[in-house]
């Protein structure tokens, strides 16, 4: 998402260029180019597909909404397996339109969990759930914390459900070292993912996610915490920011390169 405006095959190029190992992917590119086909293309190119992103919206009281979001988080975890990774990552769902029950949702998105994670294990698939800040806590993510995060992962088998750690959602919790520490003695940490915070935020916030040095966050600081707690896989980059997707792909990728070199390595 980073670099949306490359194509998956001017990705992968671009990616190969810079020396980049791998890769996160969203569902929507990969759906429309292929999932067969976006296997293959990063297998040929020998990129890694790091995590699949997204699964999750479970918070839905109508039945009939409810199974579909199932049935769409099951194609989710058939998708990952596809392309080789074993991490899908879960934005759980914000509150369903007139309710104000924050603790129903929860118990409706740990309900999910406890269907989807046995599904999952048999796809050699992991479930991260993914915290968001707090401002998107009504419409799109009811787990704003790490803590509530792993209240609901602990509930389930480390090898089936875990958390998302991602700077730009928890640089501003106290409480988040100490449950980076805890995540990593359960095994829980699936994924690790940067992006700044940067103000002004835009109207709608959603793309407000700033590159690499440009805002508030220690990428070093974040980094040694969950190293500290014993993570050693990826470290993705994942930039929602109109202004970069309005500039050259690769040009920006080979930003974000020398910018997690400058800051986060």
């Amino acid at each position: 998402m980073t670099v949306k405006q490359l194509s998956l095959p001017e990705l992968a190029d671009a990616c190969l260029e810079l020396g980049v190992p791998g890769v996160g992917l969203w569902r929507a590119p990969v759906q429309e180019y292929g999932v067969g086909a976006t296997a293959k293309l990063l297998r040929d190119a020998g990129l890694a597909v790091t995590t699949l992103c997204r699964g999750g919206f479970f918070t839905a009281i109508d039945p009939a909404e409810r199974a579909e979001a199932l049935a769409d988080n099951r194609r989710a975890i058939d998708e990952a397996a596809t392309l080789g990774t074993d991490t899908l990552v879960l934005v759980s769902g914000g509150l369903p339109a007139g309710s104000k029950d924050l603790h129903g949702a929860r118990e409706r998105i740990a309900d999910a969990l406890g269907e989807l994670g046995p599904y999952a294990e048999s796809h050699g698939v992991r479930l991260a759930i993914e915290p968001l800040h707090p401002m998107y806590a009504s419409d799109r993510c009811v787990v704003s914390t790490l803590t509530q995060a792993l209240d609901l992962a602990e509930r389930f088998p480390a090898h089936q459900v875990g958390v998302t750690v991602d700077t730009y959602h928890i640089w501003w919790d106290d409480n988040a070292p100490a449950q980076i520490a805890r995540a990593g003695a359960g095994g829980r940490i699936h994924t690790f993912q940067l992006a700044d915070w940067t103000t002004p935020l835009p109207e709608g916030v959603l793309n407000g996610r700033g590159q690499i040095g440009d805002g508030a966050i220690d990428m070093r600081e974040w980094r040694a915490y969950v190293e500290a707690a014993g993570y050693t896989g990826p470290i993705e980059v994942e930039l929602f920011n109109d202004a970069l997707w309005a500039r050259d792909g690769r040009e920006v990728l080979a930003e974000t390169a020398a910018r997690f070199v400058e800051h986060a390595a």
